[in-house]
């Protein structure tokens, strides 16, 4: 195998335990070096350290700290470290060749910074680290001949599809779509729909933030940004198509009329494995799909009047710069408040673009300036909230 250390951030959430669960596949050829997670589930991560023995733990929060040491086995010698501080020590220190990036939101992008600077290949499941600074960090990991390996299901899938016919021009990339909850309901419904009925995916099962960013489509135009930093495609070039059935994970057009489709299960594991093992292929714990049952697949193409929040990331993707920062900070404040039950989802669009027309972009900001973007978005999504 390419890669024979992991470094796992996000370790108790839907991506980082499905990753555990392909880890367990290559005991004896895969270690993991180092795990990270919030510290809401200390029972699991207590668990994951008794059966993986990572050398490093990391608990975002500190004052949980003590309590996590207590569910440790005694006999553990590892390092334990706690807060922002600790995980950029992690991202550094950690002796991985690999660094899965699976936290949410803002919380990903500077310890990816600090693994590529450390030399760590990244295997990417949280797109906010592409949308608020895509520039810096593929700029890092070019500079340092570092792959940038993507989770995601859509852009694991456009990775094969280009990989197929390497150094081919694209015409296009077909990023697909579920079409979420809301697919076929009235604005209304959305407007006034509450939490449960957000949180209800017809096909992936996710935490609930980016539940709720499939549901009002950001999650799918985050997914467009990212993939224009990952294939340096621009934007006229990259399409959505709402494909209820999830098979087709996303396309690849060729300049000769060619279309290359990346299809499988509707499981995670599936791209966790191919960026753990890539470039091999082995065999996977996943059923193999059954064209039979499936009977066939559907086409659509999406209503950016029900779902705004699509056209307002390529938006904020084409102006660039701070633009995608501020978008996703305000899409984070909003959609928190959505799962708080303080706002109905309808809320969660208009809030956004009143942060982004009070925005005016600054061309190639800094980690420091994304911070303040960051900042100032938060604060300017709350007034827009009251």
């Amino acid at each position: 195998m390419r890669f024979r250390s992991l470094l796992l951030l996000g370790s108790t959430g839907s991506i980082g335990t499905q990753t555990l669960d392909v880890l367990r596949l290559f005991r004896g050829q895969m270690r993991l070096e180092g795990l990270s997670a919030a510290g809401r589930n200390l029972e699991l991560m207590a668990e994951q350290v008794r059966e993986f023995s990572p050398r490093y733990v990391h608990v975002g929060d500190a004052s949980r700290a003590d309590a996590l040491r207590a569910m440790l086995p005694v006999d553990w010698n590892g390092v334990l470290l706690t807060g922002s501080d600790g995980l950029l020590r992690l991202a550094r220190e950690a002796d991985a060749d690999l660094a899965v990036v699976a936290t949410v939101g803002w919380t990903g992008l500077e310890p990816a910074l600090a693994a590529i600077e450390s030399g760590k290949h990244i295997a990417l499941a949280n797109k906010e680290v592409l949308v608020i600074g895509g520039h810096l960090v593929t700029r890092a990991a070019r500079e340092r001949d570092l792959l940038l390996l993507p989770i995601d299901s859509e852009h694991n899938a456009l990775f094969q599809c280009l990989n197929a016919s390497p150094g081919s021009p694209v015409r296009r990339l077909i990023l697909t779509c579920s079409g979420g909850p809301f697919r076929t309901a009235t604005q209304a419904e959305i407007d006034a729909a509450p939490r449960e009925r957000t949180l209800d995916h017809p096909t992936w099962d996710m935490g609930a933030k980016i539940t709720v960013d499939s549901a009002t489509l950001m999650n799918k135009g985050f997914e467009v940004i990212e993939a224009h930093h990952l294939f340096g495609v621009p934007y006229e070039k990259i399409e959505v198509v709402v494909h209820p059935q999830s098979t087709i994970h996303s396309m690849a057009e060729f300049v000769d009329g060619s279309i290359i489709a990346q299809l499988g299960q509707t499981d995670m594991r599936i791209p966790i494995q191919f960026a753990l093992t890539w470039p091999r292929r082995l065999p996977t714990i996943t059923k193999p799909l059954n064209f039979a049952q499936l009977g066939s697949l559907t086409f659509e193409a999406p209503d950016h009047a029900r779902f705004p929040c699509l056209g307002m990331a390529y938006e904020a993707g084409q102006s660039g710069g701070s633009a995608p920062c501020v978008l996703n900070a305000a899409n984070e404040v909003a959609v928190a408040m959505h799962l708080d039950g303080r706002i109905p989802c309808g809320r969660i669009p208009r809030i956004v673009r009143a942060v982004l027309s009070a925005h005016t972009t600054e061309a190639e900001p800094t980690l420091e300036r994304l911070r303040h973007w960051d900042a100032w978005a938060r604060e300017r999504a709350a007034e827009a909230a009251r």
